[in-house]
């Protein structure tokens, strides 16, 4: 156990959050939502059970913040498949659907809670998740209209909702996925090249962008 100086240490150089919500994520990961709580944190850091709350009035800040770590991390993964500059656009997307049911898969928990009920349905979201998963979304409507006019996806579809109902298909293969319903690891591939083909045209396909 630390002592009150070295704590407030750790909070005068704000080590201590994000020693927080490391540990927490590896907490969620291992026992999920009903397995995580401030006083249980707090005891495998190893800081005082009142330490949590200068940091976090309750779970739910708790759980948002771990969401928001979450999505940073996914953006860390996505934004260099777009950076690639000698690569045509259907194999960016392709990387793209990929790499995302890939994330679903390798961190179920973290992807429940980033886009399940547990925050969303309550709308409990904190400011600064909601200011890092609403772009997160925005985004995905940016580059579907981009593939529109590089001619990767039909121009003549409405861009939101074509970004939805991409998202949408991407979303339902990492439930299936991670519910284990009809679907294991080893149709991952199948199943992204089986989307890739239901969205993407045959034109402009092979000149990188």
């Amino acid at each position: 156990m630390v002592s009150v100086k070295q704590e407030k240490a750790s909070y005068h150089h704000g080590d201590l959050r994000t020693t927080l919500v490391d540990a927490a994520s590896e907490m969620l990961k291992q026992s999920g939502i009903d397995g995580l709580s401030l006083r249980k944190l707090a005891d495998k850091v190893g800081v005082s059970r009142t330490a949590p709350y200068h940091h976090f009035k309750d779970k739910n800040e708790l759980l948002c913040a771990i969401a928001e770590q979450g999505f940073m991390r996914w953006q860390d993964d996505a934004q260099p498949i777009f950076q690639q500059t000698n690569m045509p656009a259907k194999d960016k997307y392709r990387q793209f659907i990929q790499g995302y049911i890939a994330y679903a898969a390798d961190n179920p928990e973290l992807y429940d809670l980033m886009f399940g009920r547990t925050i969303w349905k309550s709308n409990t979201a904190t400011k600064s998740l909601r200011e890092i998963a609403y772009p997160s979304f925005q985004r995905q409507v940016e580059m579907t209209l981009q593939w529109q006019q590089q001619g990767l996806m039909p121009r003549g579809e409405d861009t939101l909702r074509l970004a939805q109902v991409t998202w949408g298909t991407m979303h339902g293969i990492a439930r299936l996925l991670i519910d284990g319903i009809y679907a294991d690891r080893s149709h991952i591939d199948e199943m992204c090249e089986c989307a890739l083909n239901l969205f993407v045209l045959s034109a402009g396909n092979d000149e990188p962008s």
